[in-house]
């Protein structure tokens, strides 16, 4: 395979983790996904592990506040847990796929997640989160949680943490991008997963849902969280859309076809 389809850099050495959940968290619709992963990290102190290079990321580079350049890439972070656990999600140790970007094509984005999933392989992942959200094209006051999952055990267990399933709930048009593409994939690798989607209008970056997300998350994982970051976001956001309430007295202007937003990120 071209190195450059999907070249990892280390930038730590990666203990040997005991079976790790692979939680993916890329952008999307209304940034769900990317927020909740990227949050979790920050709160549980996860460690960088590798970049992802690949050519499927748009041809840019980004520039840091010292003005240095560095190559768009996507990012790996490691969290081992110190005490182990009876419950098989709560002994699990947890790897993070988050970053700015996804593939550019389906191509792309197909190459993106096989090597990934590759890689999760070599790692000893069995089982995959992947986080999104689903947009509704609407402003919207009470994120409820959507699920899809690779099981039917899986299901069970989700709707169990009051995850929402069910065929009037569920995207008319499936799951687009790496969260929809990692669970189809994962039975090839002998894994299974689950995707969390919050709901969100589809407007906005939306903290709210991001957290709604997190709060299934964390309880299936056993792990205490603050909310505080996520809380100042979203009072930040309920500006903007209390803004666009008095704007259009109450009303959003038709954006088009009903299911513009309706997919997941």
């Amino acid at each position: 395979m071209d190195e450059l389809e999907f070249m990892v850099s280390n930038v730590a050495e990666v203990p040997r983790l005991h079976r790790p959940v692979l939680i993916e968290g890329l952008p999307g619709v209304g940034n769900v996904g990317k927020l909740a992963a990227e949050h979790l990290i920050r709160e549980i102190d996860a460690a960088h592990a590798s970049n992802i290079y690949s050519k499927h990321f748009p041809p840019q580079v980004v520039v840091g506040d010292d003005g240095l350049t560095e190559l768009v890439c996507n990012r790996l972070y490691y969290f081992k847990r110190e005490e182990r656990s009876d419950d098989p999600w709560v002994d699990s140790d947890l790897i993070f796929l988050v970053g700015d970007y996804q593939g550019l094509t389906p191509e792309g984005q197909y190459t993106l997640c096989y090597e990934m999933l590759l890689l999760a392989k070599e790692m000893g992942v069995e089982k995959i989160f992947t986080l999104g959200g689903y947009g509704l094209g609407q402003l919207v006051e009470d994120r409820r949680v959507l699920g899809a999952a690779t099981s039917l055990g899986l299901v069970d267990e989700m709707k169990n943490r009051g995850v929402i399933f069910g065929d009037g709930d569920q995207p008319s048009s499936g799951i687009v991008g790496a969260s929809g593409l990692l669970l189809g994939l994962a039975p090839s690798f002998s894994m299974e997963g689950v995707c969390l989607m919050g709901e969100t209008s589809g407007y906005f970056v939306d903290p709210k849902s991001a957290r709604a997300v997190l709060e299934v998350l964390t309880s299936v994982l056993g792990i205490g969280m603050d909310y505080s970051d996520l809380e100042l976001r979203a009072k930040e956001i309920d500006q903007i859309t209390s803004k666009l309430r008095e704007i259009e007295d109450g009303s959003i202007p038709d954006m088009g076809k009903e299911d513009t937003f309706r997919y997941i990120g």
